[in-house]
């Protein structure tokens, strides 16, 4: 890999990580669209690089958030920060029993095709569209049986938290997943974005301790992409990250989420032709 893959791939998967359209689908589509012939060990490396660079990303966007609640939760503060935490940690309960206990076998049964990827996008796609109909217009056709919109509870963060466990398949967006199946239990827009923002932290450094865990223990030898590469990478993926978060944060607000389903849909049918 050289420096410009490096730039390339770290531009995506900033901009991936936070727009409903999958990162993890999105670098499998630049990776085969640029020839890049990584080992297994080479890949690992590159791709912790990536998703700690956009975790940085969302701790410097949403900083003023972020302090009030580590400084509640670790000092023991009985308030609204420490239950919001709480809340985060029911959240990744789901995808750390995914990714503890079944991540080879669902690497090892959808591996890393296009195919797989396409189809995942059309799902992503049908996802945000039918999250866009029936939460933001179905108000005026379903009336009482839509729930009206209310703080994210215990309950709804167990089932974002879900979506996100099922969403580690490759294509199938995990901001998509999580804002949509926020949108559709009832939680308000301005808290739904910065919740699934928030809820990926967690999962994202433990999987990267645990990827560095396995090459200092040899389980997973270094790769040798070199300095270069790796600090492009992680630079463009930061930056890149810092803005697509705060778009975001403002896309949901606005409830324009079913124009990335139309971008998925078409990038997947790509997927499935190529």
């Amino acid at each position: 890999m050289n420096w410009l893959d490096a730039l390339i791939m770290g531009i995506v998967q900033g901009l991936s990580e936070y727009l409903p359209i999958s990162s993890s689908g999105h670098l499998e589509i630049f990776r085969t669209i640029l020839g890049i012939d990584l080992s297994g060990a080479e890949a690992l490396e590159f791709v912790v690089v990536l998703h700690v660079a956009t975790v940085l990303s969302t701790i410097v966007v949403l900083w003023r958030e972020f302090v009030p609640l580590c400084t509640s939760f670790f000092t023991l503060k009985r308030d609204d920060n420490t239950l919001y935490v709480l809340k985060i940690l029911v959240s990744c309960i789901p995808i750390a029993i995914v990714g503890l206990g079944f991540k080879e076998t669902i690497n090892g049964f959808f591996g890393g095709s296009l195919f797989t990827v396409g189809i995942c996008l059309f799902i992503t796609a049908a996802l945000l569209t039918f999250a866009h109909y029936f939460r933001g217009r179905g108000h005026k056709t379903y009336g009482s049986v839509l729930p009206r919109e209310h703080s994210i509870n215990f309950r709804d963060a167990f089932v974002i938290g879900c979506a996100q466990a099922v969403a580690t398949l490759p294509g199938l967006s995990r901001s998509g997943s999580t804002i949509a199946t926020g949108l559709l239990l009832g939680d308000r827009r301005n808290e739904i974005a910065q919740f699934s923002f928030f809820m990926v932290i967690i999962p994202i450094l433990g999987e990267a301790l645990l990827d560095v865990m396995k090459i200092l223990k040899g389980t997973s030898p270094a790769g040798e992409i070199g300095l270069l590469p790796l600090a492009i990478g992680f630079i463009s993926a930061f930056l890149v990250g810092c803005l697509a978060c705060k778009w975001m944060i403002n896309i949901v607000k606005r409830g324009k989420l079913v124009w990335f389903a139309v971008y998925c849909a078409i990038v997947g049918l790509v997927c499935l032709v190529w």
